[in-house]
């Protein structure tokens, strides 16, 4: 099967599981239930729902028991969207080809719905009846994405990213903002796909999470190489907007080329982690391929 046949699929998948659980937009708050709406339903790549689908499938889990693991990352990652959206952040108009959360709303809703969003997310894993595993196991599973999701994690990576805007990063401190502010959550969605499974294999479980950091960071670097060589249209949010607000990205720091060069790299690491896997790893296989080569 193709990748794109296989993304169509995991994407329609966690969309279906998105709407079962979100509340509809006529039950009261319905201004805020339409935000959250809004926020997290319709266009998207879905990288991390489709890594929690795709790893858990590398250890024999059945698609539907993955569900509420792929469900809760999208909720999260949309959240720190609509926050990092708004005027206090880094001040943007436009996500996913449309009016961002706060130029749509308005900024207090825009707020609340990524608190709303935040809060579900863990309602969703504490709740679906779908994970078949343990108590313990499915605890692992929140305290994953508590810590991937704060301070020591996605939202200490954008403060970072805040403090550092008009400075000069050497390229440890470059990694350490972003192995925060992206990796985590990416190493989450992995880590939790994972966590799915009934017989987990404590090797199998380390590579998968080193797997991770590599696809994490080679996804950061590969959205600076964009921002510079895409466009607005293809991204779906402003090109250039990196530059223009002076932050640090590893095309600054190593050049163009040698950005390419270090997302190469990276791959190459990426796909070695998965040499001990069977073919069911291969969508983790051509998700690594996609990371390095998407236009968007």
């Amino acid at each position: 099967m193709s990748l794109s046949t296989q993304l169509k699929i995991y994407q329609a998948q966690v969309e279906a599981a998105l709407e079962r659980w979100l509340p509809g937009p006529n039950i009261p708050p319905a201004h805020l239930h339409e935000a959250m709406r809004y926020a997290v339903l319709g266009d998207g790549k879905r990288i991390r729902p489709v890594l929690v689908y795709a790893c858990g499938e590398a250890f024999g889990v059945e698609i539907s028991a993955l569900d509420a693991c792929a469900t809760a990352v999208e909720m999260i990652h949309a959240y720190s969207l609509v926050h990092d959206d708004l005027p206090a952040m880094d001040d943007d108009d436009l996500r996913r080809g449309k009016p961002t959360l706060h130029k749509q709303f308005d900024e207090a809703t825009a707020i609340l719905a990524g608190d709303a969003l935040q809060a579900l997310a863990f309602h969703v894993l504490a709740n679906d009846p779908a994970i078949r595993v343990d108590a313990a196991q499915r605890i692992q599973m929140i305290d994953k994405l508590a810590l991937a999701s704060g301070s020591v994690g996605m939202a200490g990576g954008q403060a970072i990213d805040l403090a550092s805007v008009g400075k000069s990063l050497d390229l440890n401190e470059l990694e350490n903002m972003h192995m925060h502010k992206t990796g985590a959550l990416i190493r989450a969605s992995v880590e939790m796909g994972a966590l799915c499974s009934q017989v987990l294999d404590s090797l199998q479980f380390a590579m998968v999470s080193k797997y991770a950091n590599c696809i994490g960071l080679a996804f950061q670097i590969q959205d600076d190489i964009l921002d510079i060589e895409s466009d607005t249209e293809t991204l779906g949010k402003p090109q250039g907007s990196d530059i223009a607000r002076n932050k640090p990205t590893y095309p600054t720091l190593l050049g163009l080329m040698g950005a390419k060069e270090t997302a190469a790299k990276l791959h190459r690491e990426a796909l070695a982690c998965l040499d001990n896997f069977d073919e069911k790893a291969d969508t983790m296989r051509l998700i690594a391929d996609y990371i390095v080569q998407r236009n968007k």
